[in-house]
């Protein structure tokens, strides 16, 4: 790994390290970077330098911007996670900017992170991929835990369009779904 890629992850990591939020007794922020690293290695090991760090970015400083500061309600759900692509292709930017990556670079990256070109942009569908695959293998089980199987079902299926062929492919070979849940991948 190149000496300007491991300072942008060292620097995202520190700043994670700092979220008061606490999951398995590690700060939230931080222990989901790894895992998107951890993943996009996985299913990406080619992946660029720019997707590499928008990976381990994608929830840099989440809890700075609190959901309760939005409107409640799907259009105030919406605001706060665009809100939160920008804040975090923000500080990605400025990392990278600092790690004197080109501006092709920290573009792309800022891309990835504030979605655009989602379906018709490889890297940006890639990042798309991974973050679907971190959900269902860490986040699915608590969450489903928590709500209605109709609320389940809605989430399963919003997960799956957001994907590739290819990943929806994926999730049907790695994960054992149950039948109304796996035929949203099966499209």
């Amino acid at each position: 790994m190149s000496p300007r890629k491991q300072a942008v992850l060292d620097a995202i990591d520190a700043a994670n390290a700092k979220d008061p939020n606490l999951e398995d007794g590690q700060p939230a922020a931080l222990l989901y970077g790894q895992r998107m690293s951890a993943e996009l290695d996985r299913l990406f090991p080619d992946a660029s330098d720019a997707l590499t760090i928008a990976a381990r970015g994608q929830h840099v400083e989440r809890w700075k911007l609190a959901r309760t500061e939005f409107p409640e309600g799907r259009a105030g759900y919406l605001a706060w996670r665009k809100a939160q692509g920008v804040h975090h292709a923000e500080i990605v930017m400025g990392l990278m900017e600092l790690s004197e990556y080109g501006a092709e670079n920290t573009e792309a990256a800022g891309r990835m992170l504030r979605k655009q070109g989602l379906k018709r942009d490889d890297e940006v569908q890639a990042l798309e991929d991974v973050i679907c695959f971190v959900f269902l293998k860490w986040y699915f089980a608590p969450f489903a835990a928590k709500h209605s199987a109709e609320k389940i079902q809605s989430i399963v299926e919003k997960t799956a369009r957001k994907m590739s062929a290819e990943g929806r492919s994926r999730v049907l070979e790695e994960f054992d779904l149950p039948a109304n849940l796996a035929t949203a991948f099966q499209a």
